[in-house]
């Protein structure tokens, strides 16, 4: 199907592109979400007529954008989430959790905005990046910790998630002297 892009889209074009795309993309994501418009004659003259209007209402969007990423750019918003011992979530961190949390910290953000290429599953300092407008990305970092104080340990640079490691012959000698004194208190008796 062809199209008439309103807005830029990311890897498809600029404002006012004609491409063809695939039908199923263009029904169900680009027309509903008023990014686009069908490529016919009568849209075309549409589009034209209406070419400046949609560029300064973009400008200003951008400009709103522009604002909002330069207070959000490096904030640290932390989840506190359960997780076993070698720092494995039990759940995930998911756009939604992260959308939650940045709303909770005074900005307003919507989850389509939060880009995961997959869902956070561990603890510790994770970049994540929010599309506040299609040519403005604020970067932001997401402390998934246990607590309150492991995200502040974390946050200065601590690892949390070292496991001790106990060799097998440490195991030996402790359970040999275990050993020992469970025979030593059945002796006694």
């Amino acid at each position: 199907m062809e199209i008439i892009l309103l807005e830029r889209v990311g890897k498809l074009g600029q404002m006012g592109d004609t491409v063809r795309v695939k039908d199923g993309y263009a029904r169900n994501y680009l027309l509903p979400g008023g990014k686009a418009l069908r490529a016919t004659e009568a849209n075309k003259t549409r589009f034209e007529s209406q070419r400046a209007q949609l560029e300064t209402r973009n400008l200003e969007s951008r400009q709103e954008a522009s604002a909002v990423a330069e207070k959000l750019n490096g904030q640290v918003f932390v989840i506190i989430r359960q997780a076993g011992e070698t720092g494995h979530l039990y759940g995930s961190v998911s756009p939604r959790d992260i959308t939650d949390a940045v709303t909770a910290g005074g900005f307003s953000a919507m989850r389509n905005q939060i880009v995961l290429k997959a869902p956070i599953k561990s603890l510790g300092l994770h970049e994540v990046p929010v599309h506040l407008h299609p040519e403005i990305e604020a970067l932001i970092s997401v402390n998934v910790a246990r607590s309150a104080t492991e995200a502040e340990r974390q946050a200065k640079g601590e690892a949390i998630n070292v496991v001790e490691e106990t060799s097998m012959d440490d195991l030996g000698l402790e359970v040999g002297a275990a050993l020992a004194d469970a025979n030593g208190s059945l002796g006694d008796e």
